[in-house]
C-alpha cells in the first residue's frame, strides 16, 4: 500500500523537482519485482517510464529492439517495450542534448510503431516530464496545475480528476488522443502528433474503475452511473412484468454500484437498504491466485444483515458481471439470511470477451456469461433471475454529457477491438497469460509474466508530489470497488504529504 510505504519521514527525504511513480498489478502472468514500475533505462539520457495499458503488438516489436535496434529486454512486460522504442527513437537523434522537437519526434514514431491502448508518463533525468496517450485514448490521463504561494508552478498527470481536486490542483484538463505534454522547469509544451483516429474511451472506467467524483474525458462519473440505473430501471420494469414478479427492496452489492441502485429504486418507487456491511480490512478477490482462494474471501469480505433479507423478493444491483464466482457466494448469502427470491441486475450487459486494452479481465472461458444464454448464466450464479443492461443504454448512459466522445471501446461486451489487428490467435495467446493455472504455473515456476499497469508523474516548477490510492475488492472480474475511500486499478496519482498520509490508492505517485 503506496501510504504504508511512503510515510511521512520516506518522503521527506526525497530529493529534487520531478519524480513519477507506480502501483499496480498485473494483468496478466506474474507480479514479479522485476516487473515492477516505473522502468529505467539510463542510455539515451537517463529516462523513467510509467505506462498505463496494453499493446497487442509486442511480439514484432520485440523482434524489432532485439534484431534491428539491439537493445536487451529484461522482462515480459509491455511497458519495458514501450520505454526501449521510446528510447530507441531517441538515441537516432545522436545528440548530446535533447530538445522538446527532438522528444514530439520520438513519442509520433513510437505512435506509429506501437498498437494497443497506452497512458504513459515518462521523466528525462534533468530535463522534464512528459506524458502522452494512445491515438485512440482508450485509457485515461489528465493534466492539472497548482499556483505555489512562493511562486511558480506545480504540475501533476494523473488518470481521475478527483486526484488534482484532493492536492489542491485546478485547470484540469485531460491529454487528448494522440497528444503529448512535455513539462520543464520553464515551460510547458503540448501538441498533437498523429492523424485523428477513432477515439473511443474505454466505457468499462465509468461502469467499475473511476470514482465517481471524477471527471474523464468531460463526462462526471457520478452522472453517468445515475444515467445507468434510470435506463436499467427501464429494463428492470419490463422484465420483472415480462415474468410477473414483484420486488420489495433495492439492494446494492458495495460500493460501485450504489450511485446507480439508489436511482433505479427511486425510478421504481422502491426501497432502497444497505444490506451488505464490507469488511476494509480484507484484501481484494479478484486477483487472488484461484477461483478458490476468490470464493473463500468472499464471506470475509461481506456480511448480511438478515433484518434487511428475511422474506423479501431482493433486488441485487451490481456494476457487473465477470467471472461469476462472487456473484454466486453473494446471491448465496442473502437465501442464507432468508430471502425468498433474489434478483441480479447488472448496470452493465454481459461480459463475453477478453479485454485486450490494460484490464485484468480473464480469459473467455472463465466468463460466467461465455457460450451461455441469460437464463443460463443466472443458473450458473443461483440467481431466480438475472437482468442486463443493454449495450445502446450503456452507451446513452455515458454519451449524453459529452456528445463529442461518438464511440466507446465496448470490446468486452461486444467483441470489437478499435485498435483492429486482435485476431483469434492473439486471444489465444492472451489467454494463455491470463488464465488462472498460468498464473499460478507462472507463479511457481518464478517465471516473469506481461506487467500492464497505472502510474503517476508530476513536476512542479521546482517540486514534486506524492502518492496516492489503492483499489479495493473486487467481484469475479475487476467490479466493486470504488467508493469514497477506495479507487481503480489502473491509475496515476502525484500527491502531497498531506494528502498522501490521509488516502489509500491504486495510482502512482511522484
Amino acid at each position: 500500500m503506496v501510504r504504508d510505504v511512503f510515510d511521512e519521514k520516506s518522503i521527506a527525504s526525497l530529493l529534487g523537482g520531478m519524480g513519477i511513480g507506480h502501483v499496480r498489478y498485473p494483468t496478466a502472468g506474474s507480479s514479479a519485482h522485476s516487473e515492477a514500475q516505473p522502468f529505467y533505462v539510463n542510455s539515451p539520457y537517463g529516462i523513467v517510464f510509467a505506462h498505463n495499458g496494453n499493446l497487442i503488438n509486442t511480439a514484432s516489436l520485440k523482434q524489432f529492439l532485439d534484431a534491428e535496434a539491439h537493445r536487451h529486454i529484461n522482462t515480459d512486460s509491455d511497458s519495458e517495450l514501450l520505454l526501449n522504442i521510446f528510447a530507441n527513437n531517441l538515441q537516432q537523434t545522436g545528440k548530446f542534448r535533447i530538445n522538446e522537437e527532438d522528444l514530439f519526434t520520438a513519442i509520433k514514431d513510437l505512435m506509429q510503431q506501437c498498437k494497443g491502448a497506452y497512458a504513459c508518463v515518462a521523466m528525462l533525468a534533468g530535463f522534464g516530464i512528459i506524458a502522452f496517450r494512445d491515438p485512440n485514448g482508450i485509457r485515461p490521463i489528465g493534466m492539472a496545475s497548482r499556483k505555489r504561494p512562493g511562486g511558480g508552478t506545480d504540475y501533476m498527470f494523473a488518470s481521475e480528476s478527483v486526484v488534482a481536486d484532493a492536492s489542491g490542483f485546478t485547470d484540469w484538463q485531460d491529454v487528448k488522443a494522440g497528444e503529448a505534454i512535455i513539462i520543464t522547469r520553464t515551460t510547458v509544451s503540448k501538441r498533437h502528433l498523429v492523424p485523428s483516429a477513432t477515439v473511443a474511451p474505454d466505457i468499462f472506467e465509468y461502469v467499475y474503475f473511476a470514482r465517481p467524483d471524477s471527471v474523464l474525458d468531460g463526462v462526471s462519473v457520478y452522472r453517468s452511473r445515475m444515467a445507468m440505473g434510470e435506463n436499467l430501471a427501464l429494463e428492470v420494469q419490463r422484465v420483472l412484468q415480462e415474468h410477473d414478479l414483484k420486488v420489495d427492496v433495492v439492494i446494492p452489492v458495495p460500493d460501485t454500484s450504489r450511485v446507480a441502485a439508489l436511482e433505479l429504486a427511486q425510478r421504481l418507487g422502491l426501497p432502497y437498504r444497505e444490506g451488505f456491511v464490507k469488511n476494509r480490512y480484507v484484501g481484494r478477490t479478484f486477483i487472488m491466485p484461484g477461483q478458490q482462494m476468490r470464493k473463500k474471501n468472499v464471506r470475509k469480505k461481506l456480511n448480511a444483515m438478515a433484518l434487511e433479507f428475511a422474506d423479501k423478493n431482493v433486488l441485487l444491483v451490481d456494476d457487473s458481471i465477470v467471472r461469476g464466482t462472487t456473484s454466486k457466494e453473494i446471491i448465496q448469502m442473502a437465501k442464507d439470511v432468508g430471502a425468498k427470491k433474489v434478483i441480479v441486475a447488472s448496470c452493465a450487459p454481459p461480459i463475453r470477451y477478453s479485454n485486450v486494452y490494460g484490464i485484468d479481465m480473464p480469459s473467455r472461458t472463465e466468463l460466467v456469461a461465455y457460450d451461455r444464454t441469460i437464463t443460463q448464466i443466472g443458473s450458473a450464479i443461483g440467481a431466480d433471475l438475472v437482468i442486463f443492461q443493454t449495450l445502446p443504454d450503456l452507451i446513452s448512459s455515458v454519451r449524453q454529457f459529452n456528445e463529442k466522445l461518438e464511440r466507446f471501446d465496448c470490446s468486452v461486451f461486444d467483441g470489437v477491438y478499435v485498435t483492429g489487428d486482435v485476431n483469434e490467435e492473439y486471444l489465444d495467446h492472451l489467454e494463455k497469460l491470463r488464465n488462472d493455472k498460468a498464473k499460478m504455473k507462472v507463479k511457481s515456476m518464478g517465471i516473469n509474466g506481461t506487467s500492464m499497469n497505472g502510474i503517476t508523474g508530476g513536476t512542479t516548477n521546482g517540486v514534486t508530489k506524492n502518492p496516492e490510492r489503492e483499489a479495493d475488492y473486487g467481484c469475479s472480474g475487476p467490479m466493486n470497488g470504488a467508493d469514497d475511500t477506495i479507487g481503480l486499478h489502473n491509475n496515476w496519482a502525484v500527491l502531497s504529504a498531506e494528502a498522501a498520509g490521509e488516502k489509500e490508492k491504486n495510482q502512482v505517485v511522484s
